[in-house]
This record gives structure tokens, C-alpha cells and sequence, in this order.
């Protein structure tokens, strides 16, 4: 089989095409045979050694979908043929976030899922909504998960309540379409006038070009006549987040979720107090959550957003085209079809 490798932490270049052996189930495993993955901005730094050191080489990517073509002993959850998606984390099943299970981030700390064949712990893959291409599905895993939890699960969003996101990537554009089938009113800041009116089909109502508009939290601000969004989606990270706590409500709730204008910064802790805001640090979420989220899916018939599809030969340009920050919504790569 074909797999791409991360031979060291040096660039987009050294993601390195190589032939190995199709790996065989072992007790409570599937073997799945990988349709379709796409990209997420940590796949970025991962590649070019932003994040520190990682166990070379490494198979990359944590997203991604296909069929279960063979299965281990003791399997109970899946059998040969079903449609399924790996999990973020292969050992987050249910309940709270611990250390163990931090271990076990695929793409990261483990090998993931950019291989033609893969072989995932039972309890590490979810059955996919029929309604789902395999490409539509290989978006599921980091991104739309993270946006549930930030907004589900933690966030208790309810409809009548105002959301604004950052920019448009993949968690971006899945919070807008999540929110919008909630019920709620969704405010966006972008650098491009074009970016923000194709936000519109996704039910965004109100949108702020940070280019132009710097204090964008005072327009943000103006939208919700001065008491400030319920929730915050922050994909920007240290460069974004003093102006998120200002276009936040008194108790409201900021989603701590990217770090995309970088990682350090002077953060005055006083606004967080003064006006009770609830900061929640969101790092993907369980198996638990994917498959709460996946009956939803299944249930408003919502479909992921697409930029573009790579052939899996073209890899590398998929991660180049990330990096140029020019897409709205998710960068899949195509394996087998």
C-alpha cells in the first residue's frame, strides 16, 4: 500500500511518499481501507515543526473516512463493509479529557490517517450518516467535532443566542451551519468582502472585514447593540483574543479552540473577571460526542463544505494550498475511490 510519511519536521517538502505493507486487524481492531482525508491548520504546524519535535517518520493527518474491509477478533461494533471515520483521539471515548487519552491523537502523538490502509481500535472509528460521500465525511473528525463540543457540549448554545466565528476555515464554516440550524444568529470577521457574503448561504447574518475595520469588536459590538455575542468561536489565538473578550456579552462564552496569528502574547486577565466570561479550552472531543454529532447530521441532513479535493499524488500541493490561507472551508485529499 502507499502512505505519505513526515520524514522530519522541516517543511511541506519533506512529506515523503512511500510503499509499505497493508497492516492486518489484531484483537478488537478493523482494518479500514481510507477513501478520503482532508486537512486541519495543526497538520500545517505539525509539518513544518512549529509545535516542537514529534517521533519521526510519522503518517500524518488525524481526519478521515472509509470502509472497515476486514475485522479482528473479538470485534463487536463493526463488521466488513460499514462506512466509518477514525477518531480524533483513539482513546477518548467518553467523559472528560485526561492524559492518557491526550497520548493518543492521531496525526500527532500516533501515526494517522494519510495511508491507504489503516488499522483503528474499535472503539477509535464511528459509523458515518448515509447521507455523507466518504470525502464529506474525512472533514468530520477534528473540526466538526471541536465545534460541537465548543458548542454543544460545553457551550449549551441555544436557539435565540448570538455566535460570531473567525475567519473561514473548516471549524469556522461548521460553526456557522451548526449554529444557524440551532437557531442562532451568527456575526463573521474575514479579510475578504467576498469570503464574508458567501458566508451569507451558511447562515451568517452580519460580517466585519478585520482588514479595514481594525477594532472589528466595535462592530461586533454595534450588531448586538452594545451587549456583545452569547458566544465566541477564537480560531486566532494570541493576536485575536483581548478583542474577543470585548465583543463578548457580560457571562458570556469564548471557545478557546486555534492559535492561527500565533502563540504568545500579553493576555490582560481583568476583562475575564470583570465581566465574567467563561473561557473554555477546546481540543477536539470524544467518540462519545462524534457520534452524538453524527445523529444530528444525520438528522438536519447537513453537509460539510468543500473547497477543494486533491488527488492523493498531489499532497503536498493540498497542505501548500492550506498554507495560502485562500480556501473556505475544508481541503480533502482523495485516496481510493
Amino acid at each position: 500500500m502507499k502512505l505519505f510519511e513526515i520524514l522530519n519536521n522541516e517543511g511541506i517538502e519533506n512529506l515523503q511518499l512511500v510503499e509499505k505493507e497493508i497492516p492486518q486487524p489484531g484483537s478488537g481492531q478493523v482494518l479500514v481501507k481510507v477513501h478520503a482525508t482532508s486537512l486541519n491548520y495543526r497538520d500545517l504546524v505539525i509539518v513544518e515543526g512549529v509545535n516542537g519535535k514529534l517521533k519521526q517518520p510519522m503518517v500524518p493527518l488525524s481526519d478521515g473516512a472509509g470502509e472497515v474491509v476486514a475485522v479482528g477478533p473479538h470485534v463487536t461494533l463493526f463488521k466488513v463493509g460499514d462506512r466509518v471515520a477514525g477518531t480524533f483521539f483513539q482513546k477518548w471515548v467518553s467523559g472528560e479529557i485526561n492524559a492518557e487519552a491526550m497520548k493518543s491523537a492521531m496525526g500527532g502523538a500516533i501515526n494517522g490517517m494519510l495511508a491507504e490502509y489503516v488499522v483503528l481500535g474499535e472503539t477509535g472509528v464511528v459509523k458515518i450518516p448515509d447521507h455523507l460521500s466518504y470525502e464529506e465525511a474525512a472533514t468530520l473528525p477534528c473540526a466538526a467535532v471541536t465545534v460541537w463540543n465548543a458548542l454543544v457540549s460545553r457551550g449549551k448554545l441555544t436557539s435565540g443566542e448570538t455566535l460570531l466565528i473567525q475567519g473561514t476555515g473548516g471549524v469556522s464554516v461548521f460553526a456557522a451551519q451548526f449554529a444557524q440550524r440551532m437557531g442562532a444568529r451568527v456575526i463573521a470577521t474575514s479579510s475578504s468582502d467576498e469570503k464574508l457574503e458567501k458566508l451569507k448561504e451558511f447562515g451568517v447574518t452580519e460580517g466585519v472585514n478585520y482588514r479595514t475595520t481594525p477594532d472589528w469588536e466595535k462592530a461586533v459590538l454595534s450588531y448586538t447593540g452594545g451587549k456583545g455575542v452569547d458566544h465566541v468561536i477564537e480560531v486566532g489565538g494570541a493576536g485575536t483574543f483581548g478583542k474577543s473578550l470585548k465583543a463578548v456579552r457580560f457571562g458570556g462564552h469564548i471557545s478557546l479552540i486555534g492559535v492561527l496569528t500565533g502563540f504568545s502574547a500579553e493576555i490582560n486577565p481583568l476583562p475575564i473577571l470583570q465581566k465574567s466570561v467563561r473561557v473554555q479550552g477546546i481540543y477536539v472531543g470524544s467518540r462519545d460526542m462524534f457520534n452524538d454529532m453524527n445523529a444530528f447530521l444525520a438528522n438536519t441532513k447537513l453537509k460539510p463544505v468543500i473547497d477543494s479535493v486533491f488527488p492523493f499524488e498531489d499532497t503536498q500541493a493540498a497542505y501548500r494550498h492550506l498554507k495560502s490561507g485562500k480556501h473556505f472551508g475544508k481541503i480533502v485529499i482523495r485516496l481510493n475511490s
